[in-house]
């Protein structure tokens, strides 16, 4: 299959889906990651012969070999969006070009085969549509979407794989915070880092996640709801939090971020940030920030506001960070304006509920 190429996607739809009634009682409280769709998306690939046998079909397990290679080597990317209902019933992506071409990228650093972009969104449109009935409707539902793909050839061995599966599964999600948007205490972890130069901090692998759960916990039981992570050089400079990219509001109005320089996963929701900042006339730079410009700045009030982003929450203030030494507060540990403004722009965006000038939103339904 070559790269414009478009595949032709056989439907088999789940004989036994989940009862009206059933669903709509999941959907009532759905959490986040607990309740899943009737379907998923299938794709086989395979070394001379490309992509081939799409499917849509019922959701269920997922056959594995024990020497299946993902298992020792770990060649494993994801993704992750949302599917939004709009006020007239219909449905949206936001952005999923965009994880189409960071999903390639993961991709190409992994040793994995690219997935074109149009196979990539198509497959999303696929699973949407036929499990449309699964996307939540009220102000702060969604249906997440998680596109992965591993080495599922039967193989030990240290090379690529030759034989790859790529999936898209669904889930219906609620509310990320209960009780309304509040800043959030994270901790700087003094002795785990996220990447390194040269390595896979860039892509979005399943192996950077997991690398990072021993330094969550840590902030867990320093009384943190997150981690943030220095850099691994000189264990001085902000790289990100465990899932999320960092902004740094001032007082003059500017809005600083760390620059991508192979250690940072490319945010999608990163990116539409820089992008709504500059259009309200922010100053937008992208440069290091130091652990300790980022104390004294806030202890100065010269740092007025701090927040992450991504998929999940899309905008959360940080209120307060905490390290081995001591901890500071920023902006008084309140939201900020710029913060909840933001948020609240993109969240207006997503949901179809405002102008969409960089052609962002796409319909499914």
């Amino acid at each position: 299959m070559s790269g414009g190429d478009m595949l032709d996607f056989e439907i088999r739809p789940n004989p036994a889906p989940v009862s009206v009634a059933d669903r709509a009682a999941l959907l009532a409280n759905p959490g986040f990651g607990r309740v899943f769709t009737d379907h998923m998306v299938t794709i086989h690939y395979a070394e001379g012969k490309g992509w081939y046998d799409p499917r849509v079909e019922a959701r269920a397990a997922i056959p594995l070999d024990p020497a299946a290679a993902v298992l020792h080597y770990a060649q494993e990317i994801f993704e992750g969006l949302k599917a939004y209902r709009t006020a007239d019933g219909g449905v949206t992506l936001f952005r999923p070009e965009a994880n189409a071409t960071r999903f390639a990228a993961s991709a190409r650093r992994m040793a994995m085969p690219e997935l074109p972009v149009e196979t990539f969104v198509e497959s999303l449109r696929r699973i949407v549509e036929i499990d449309h009935d699964w996307v939540p409707e009220g102000e702060d539902g969604s249906l997440y979407l998680r596109p992965f793909m591993f080495a599922s050839e039967v193989f030990l061995g240290v090379r690529p794989a030759n034989e790859y599966l790529y999936v898209v599964i669904a889930s219906p999600a609620g509310a990320y915070f209960t009780g309304g948007v509040k800043p959030v205490t994270v901790w700087a972890s003094p002795d785990y880092t996220r990447a390194a130069p040269g390595g896979t901090g860039a892509a979005k692998c399943g192996g950077n996640y997991a690398a990072s759960l021993a330094a969550q916990a840590e902030a867990i039981e320093a009384g943190c709801d997150q981690v943030v992570f220095l850099d691994a050089v000189e264990r001085r400079y902000v790289d990100e939090l465990g899932g999320m990219n960092v902004f740094f509001v001032y007082d003059d109005g500017t809005l600083v971020t760390p620059p991508l320089t192979g250690t940072i996963l490319p945010g999608i929701t990163r990116d539409a940030v820089l992008t709504l900042a500059g259009d309200a006339g922010l100053d937008v730079q992208e440069r290091p920030v130091s652990f300790a410009d980022w104390q004294a700045d806030a202890v100065s009030g010269r740092l007025r506001e701090v927040f992450a982003c991504g998929t999940a929450a899309v905008v959360t203030p940080i209120g307060g960070v905490r390290f081995p030494d001591g901890e500071f507060l920023i902006g008084g540990g309140e939201p900020g304006r710029v913060t909840m403004e933001l948020r609240q722009q993109l969240v207006d965006i997503q949901r179809g509920r405002a102008a969409d000038p960089h052609g962002w939103v796409v319909r499914v339904l």
